[in-house]
């Protein structure tokens, strides 16, 4: 977290508070805050220092406006006592709602989603990723266009003033459907490139690296090919796939680095993403990196598992890969202490047999891709599996 006094804060640095609902029956405290977590670390890598977090336990979200009145009305006190220009909610909220809320504070609102589409705007890099984004952008903007006309409103003589925003929001709305045309057809141009690419790759086995956001992806990808993709600590530090070819002993196949999942990924970048995806859906053999010293490290895993299965991706041979065990930490319980064991105090060995005795038929390898640790079995492991894919696809093709 970026840490500054109030004085001498960095102007580039917007201050934000961060709101997040308690659903019953959905989470509890923990979970949430663990959500909150995730979400100030978003905008820590969108450049916003996050000051204060308001929670709230509620049966539903409110349909007017996500929290409740009174809650609120504290919201909008601690922004003006504290100047806080921004205000993170932890879920979509909707245009209806994002426009009382703005109303209310009178401040600048994101949810989660126009966040986390703020960030891949400022990481992508190439062309295809850039349309990817903007296209996603345009996707989420089109229901929320008359929430950049709520101006005339606060204007006297307002009946004379609803024609004409009526008309800049029917040519706003024309514009960008047209933009989302284009950028379709344009990316459906860069997938049939990519297509064909593919199918002019060598006969070698594709693997690819998939995971949720920043548990180190890129860097296995740099030690296992010597190449140098951009990686560091901040949440989708990569946007564009990458895909290098990789030998061990002799055996050569394709590498490809792609895209982190996350928590409530908003839908749009998923349907504009799709074809960065199929790198996933046509690699043959995954390797599942998780950072085991995260202590959600479990619902990493189910959030990855559930995005591969809506790919379909869910059955190919696959490696799990307990990145950064050089990371982890867990409390040990006194002999004395008769409470039953929580997540916190399972040791990295304690892991380890309990998830080999649930996940047997997927090999399981512990390493710390940063510390140079393990990586010879992780090296081997990675040469079986592939290998026996690469025998059961090209049994007519020697290895040298």
């Amino acid at each position: 977290m970026i840490k500054k006094s109030h004085d001498t804060q960095d102007l580039s640095v917007e201050r934000a508070v961060l709101v997040g609902l308690i659903i019953k029956g959905e989470q509890d405290e923990e979970q949430l805050q663990e959500y909150l977590d995730e979400l100030a670390f978003l905008a820590e890598t969108a450049g916003a220092e996050t000051v204060k977090r308001f929670t709230q336990k509620v049966s539903h979200p409110d349909t007017k406006t996500f929290v409740g009145k009174g809650k609120l009305e504290e919201i909008r006190s601690f922004i003006k006592e504290n100047e806080v220009g921004l205000v993170i909610f932890d879920d979509e909220l909707s245009p209806s709602q994002l426009r009382n809320v703005e109303r209310a504070l009178e401040c600048k609102i994101l949810d989660r989603s126009n966040l986390i589409l703020d960030i891949f705007a400022s990481r992508a890099q190439t062309a295809h990723a850039r349309a990817q984004v903007e296209l996603a952008q345009l996707q989420y903007l089109l229901p929320r266009l008359t929430r950049m006309w709520t101006h005339l409103e606060r204007q006297k003589g307002g009946i004379g003033m609803r024609g004409p925003g009526e008309t800049q929001i029917e040519t706003d709305r024309r514009i960008i459907l047209d933009k989302i045309a284009l950028l379709k057809e344009k990316l459906k141009k860069i997938d049939k490139q990519k297509a064909t690419q593919r199918k002019q790759r060598a006969q070698m086995v594709r693997v690819a690296l998939v995971g949720y956001t920043n548990v180190g992806k890129s860097t296995i990808m740099n030690m296992l090919s010597k190449s140098e993709v951009f990686a560091e600590n901040k949440l989708f530090a990569t946007l564009d796939t990458t895909i290098r070819k990789v030998v061990i002993e002799n055996l050569p196949f394709l590498l490809t680095d792609t895209v982190g999942f996350i928590r409530k990924l908003p839908h749009h970048l998923i349907e504009s993403f799709k074809s960065t995806l199929d790198e996933v859906k046509e690699a043959e053999v995954l390797v599942h990196v998780v950072d085991i010293s995260h202590p959600a490290f479990e619902d990493h895993i189910r959030v990855v598992n559930e995005t591969l299965q809506d790919l379909n991706a869910l059955d190919k041979p696959t490696i799990m890969v307990f990145n950064k065990i050089d990371a982890f930490t867990y409390v040990k319980k006194d002999e004395d202490d008769l409470l039953p064991k929580t997540r916190e105090n399972y040791s990295l060995e304690d892991l380890k047999k309990m998830w080999m005795s649930r996940e047997s038929e997927v090999p399981s390898v512990y390493i710390s891709a940063a510390k140079k640790v393990n990586i010879e079995e992780f090296k081997q492991v990675l040469y079986d599996t592939i290998k026996e894919t690469h025998l059961s696809i090209y049994p007519n093709q020697l290895l040298y």
